[in-house]
């Protein structure tokens, strides 16, 4: 579940932010993109996930 918010929020931000990252070092990108991308999983995409996991595997009734 962790990687179906993860990857995609790192595609996008790379795609977004790849130009503007280019040239710095790797230590670098990787702690604005990390900044940028945890809270976003964390905060916005792993809750409504979570739900929906709930719902999936709830028993039917």
């Amino acid at each position: 579940m962790i990687w179906l918010a993860v990857f995609p929020t790192l595609t996008v931000l790379q795609l977004l932010l790849g130009s503007l990252l280019r040239g710095t070092p790797t230590v670098l990108r990787t702690l604005v993109l990390a900044t940028i991308a945890v809270p976003i999983v964390v905060y916005g995409l792993l809750p409504p996930l979570q739900r929906l996991h709930r719902q999936l595997l709830a028993p039917r009734r």
